[in-house]
């Protein structure tokens, strides 16, 4: 085999979500460890080349004709993406992804390992409703095919609308690896007053507008809310004209737009409390990441992103749409202590760090694909 693993998303860097980051950290991680590991995208940017090896992986991109809703279409997709899967030992096929069913059965023998990372969530509408019609009936038909399959916690699993198949599969609840941002500097702290902050994605799955809300009826001339995330390139479409609208007058607010590297350690250095608004959420990389710096977050109650805070005990989970409940979670989490806050984010790193979810990955790999050598009589 070329490859002990090839990595199948859609999108991968330049572009950054909390897929794209997990991706990449399990990619790098099981290189660094000394695997042959590929990964297959979408060139969703033309800029990009259509082969590169980046910290010790093969990068490959596939042509983009266009793309309806998050979805690019790429008829080359599951025939090269496929290609690289026969080469390797085990593919990781990362979900939703529009060409999932495709690639799962142009793949085969090899084993795959599928990777749910949320039940896909669109705002209302027509096209949309569609979409994510033939997103599920895709997800099903790779799980189906699936040797493994993993969801950042049982949490999530089990709220699926998947969870049927899930179970009858070599299931494992493991969290995205989470990177150690810790050492920063306060750059982005104005005063003395309680600092929040969010950064992601600005779409309308995040809930911004609520978190907007609910800080605008926190009185402290002090108090700042730093809204860090991409919004010019982002798939799906901004929500940024409606952010805008209410923030308002509100001088106390900052928009920083998107951060990378060491800015992000600069951001949670910079924050007291983390909020993560979402009306979908899974996981959320980027609380886990916070907390892991003794930053508390305030979450929402919805299964899968309710886990770091639940599984931890560090920030409060509040309904979604609802500003005054996250207002009061907010005040309160602020006042976290300092010793507190050592004692959770330790913990925090026990459960998110890298190295425990590169061991779990590294595991469940190597158990699939003995498996399968031990099934074809190798």
């Amino acid at each position: 085999m070329d490859y002990d693993v090839t990595v199948a998303l859609t999108y991968y860097l330049p572009y950054m979500s909390g897929v794209t980051h997990a991706a990449q950290t399990v990619a790098e991680g099981l290189a660094a460890r000394g695997w042959k590991v590929a990964v297959i995208a979408s060139r969703h940017d033309r800029a990009t080349p259509a082969r590169e090896r980046i910290n010790g992986v093969d990068v490959y991109r596939a042509p983009v004709l266009g793309q309806i809703t998050r979805a690019q279409v790429s008829p080359a997709y599951p025939m090269q993406a496929a290609r690289l899967a026969r080469r390797s030992s085990v593919l990781l096929l990362n979900l939703p992804m529009a060409e999932g069913a495709a690639l799962a059965r142009l793949a085969a023998p090899t084993p795959i390992i599928s990777i749910l990372h949320i039940d896909l969530y669109l705002p209302p509408g027509m096209l949309n409703r569609v979409a994510v019609a033939a997103s599920d009936a895709t997800s099903r038909f790779v799980l189906r095919r699936s040797a493994a399959v993993v969801a950042n916690s049982e949490d999530q699993a089990r709220h699926s609308k998947f969870w049927d198949l899930m179970a009858q599969r070599e299931f494992r609840a493991i969290a995205a690896p989470c990177l150690d941002r810790r050492g920063g500097t306060p750059v982005y702290r104005e005063t003395g007053g309680p600092h929040i902050g969010f950064l992601g994605r600005i779409v309308e799955d995040k809930g911004i507008p609520y978190l907007i809300r609910a800080f605008r009826r926190i009185a402290d001339p002090r108090a700042r809310l730093l809204i860090a995330g991409n919004h010019e390139t982002v798939m799906g479409g901004g929500v940024m004209s409606e952010i805008r609208d209410e923030i308002g007058a509100d001088s106390r607010i900052r928009l920083l737009g998107e951060l990378r590297g060491t800015e992000i350690n600069d951001f949670y250095a910079s924050i007291d409390v983390f909020v993560l608004p979402s009306v979908a959420e899974s996981f959320g990389i980027v609380q886990a990441e916070a907390m892991m710096c003794g930053v508390p977050s305030v979450t929402t109650d919805l299964p899968g992103g309710r886990y770091p805070v639940v599984a931890t005990g560090f920030g409060r989970v509040v309904p979604p749409r609802a500003p005054d409940a996250l207002r009061t979670a907010i005040l309160e989490s602020a006042a976290i202590p300092a010793g507190e806050r050592a004692e959770k984010a330790a913990l925090a790193r026990d459960l998110f760090g890298v190295s425990p979810g590169l061991d779990a990955y590294q595991a469940l790999c190597e158990l699939v694909r003995a498996r399968a050598y031990s099934s074809s009589g190798r």
